[in-house]
């Protein structure tokens, strides 16, 4: 019912910067929230940065990436700046969705991610 699409992820070096885009499309009445997660080899998936009327950075995120949403086109970004060999992950968007107008559930999605590769 609802897909979403990330795009922009690459090779950089160290000092670098990248934009990922996140695209959501289906049948849905509201996105309530988008964020951006990411997964290195061998560890956890981790909150990168998420909004839903406010955001919220990971340390290790807050003054190098900022993330912004276009709430008419539901998409939502993540800019990079500042980039070092740790941020090396997959990295996904989520969004909280609420599928109809009468109905007060919301349900979490997830993209399939794209990877960033941080490296000289």
């Amino acid at each position: 019912q609802v897909q979403l699409v990330e795009s922009g992820g690459g090779l950089v070096q160290p000092g670098g910067s990248l934009r990922l885009s996140c695209a959501a499309s289906g049948r849905f009445f509201s996105i309530n929230g988008m964020g951006w997660y990411r997964q290195a080899p061998g560890k956890q998936r981790e909150l990168v940065a998420s909004s839903d009327g406010s955001t919220n950075y990971a340390d290790s995120a807050k003054g190098r990436f900022t993330i912004s949403r276009d709430n008419a086109m539901n998409m939502v970004y993540l800019q990079m700046n500042s980039l070092k060999p740790e941020d090396t992950a997959v990295y996904y968007c989520n969004a909280v969705v609420k599928l109809s107008s009468s109905h007060t559930t919301q349900f979490l999605y997830w993209g399939q991610g794209t990877q960033v590769t941080v490296s000289a």
